[in-house]
């Protein structure tokens, strides 16, 4: 997960569409040190028929997340990219104090009601309820985070979390 600006753009020849690699100016990684420190080239499919990203040279700083394969980024439509600046103050907030108290968490989607985790390291998202997903409202402003015992719960708030109560009123 970094934040970056796009500062160059090559198609490559590999494979039989092709992979466009993005060169990034990586101004601040929130996670994945370990695997890989600095992060140089981003990787996607060049058309976006196959899940494939469009971003823009020397425009917009993007928050991107994506997978390590092989020593290289890769990123898709199924992960979570975005304009910086279209971020909600919650997100960043998210990104800077919050999700990575939700690192033992796992995030269900839930598309059609009823719902239930089963597990308690479980949040629920009921962005999908309304086709809405990474642009809801919960994934706007909530935070899945590890509370006591190891349960998981949506948190939303700009104090720093009360681990020792379980908020069963949020989503």
């Amino acid at each position: 997960v970094i934040r970056a600006k796009v500062v160059g753009k090559k198609l490559m020849k590999d494979g039989p569409f092709g992979t466009m690699r993005y060169t990034v100016k990586q101004t601040k990684m929130y996670r994945g040190f370990q695997i890989m420190p600095h992060v140089q080239y981003i990787y996607t499919e060049a058309s976006e028929s196959l899940c494939g990203v469009k971003l823009e040279v020397n425009k917009y700083q993007y928050l991107i997340t994506g997978r390590v394969y092989e020593g290289k980024v890769y990123t898709g439509l199924c992960n979570w990219y975005e304009k910086w600046d279209r971020l909600t103050p919650s997100q960043r907030k998210g990104l800077n104090h919050r999700y990575h108290l939700g690192c033992g968490c796992k995030i269900r989607p839930c598309y059609y009601l009823p719902c239930f985790a089963t597990s308690k390291n479980e949040c629920i998202w009921t962005d999908m309820l309304s086709n809405f997903g990474h642009s809801g409202y919960q994934a706007k402003h909530y935070a899945c985070i590890q509370r006591v015992e190891g349960y998981c719960s949506w948190y939303r708030g700009w104090a720093p979390p009360d681990k020792t109560i379980i908020n069963a009123t949020d989503p």
